[in-house]
């Protein structure tokens, strides 16, 4: 019902930056908290960020904090994450997902609707 598109991935030196987007279409989850998520090959699915619908309450894995951050724009439906300081280990493919829920949450069953997903690749 919700389809998400993400886009912004690519290849990158470690150090470099890159801002991911996510736009929605369909079915509105404007009012649901969105998060990002990423796996790596032969990894299981990691949590990235969280944003609750006003922008006012985010979460980020320990592993990004500090380097990443989420956003949004509900006029345009769109999900942003902004990622600095990236390192080989941020490789992988970083998918865009709506939860059904209105606070932030951290767990990937609290989220219904996913992207398709967008390779990131970051270089040494």
């Amino acid at each position: 019902q919700v389809q998400l598109v993400e886009s912004g991935g690519g290849l990158v030196q470690a150090g470099g930056s890159l801002r991911l987007s996510c736009a929605a279409s369909g079915r509105t989850f404007s009012s649901y908290a969105m998060g990002w998520f990423r796996r790596a090959p032969g990894k299981a699915r990691e949590f990235v960020a969280a944003i609750n619908w006003s922008g006012g309450s985010t979460d980020y894995a320990d592993s990004v904090k500090g380097r990443f951050t989420i956003s949004r724009d509900n006029a345009k439906i769109t999900v942003y994450l902004e990622m600095n300081n990236l390192k080989p280990e941020d490789t992988a493919v970083y998918y865009c997902a709506a939860s059904r829920r209105v606070v932030v949450t951290s767990t990937s069953g609290d989220f219904r609707s996913w992207g398709q997903g967008t390779q990131v690749t970051v270089s040494s």
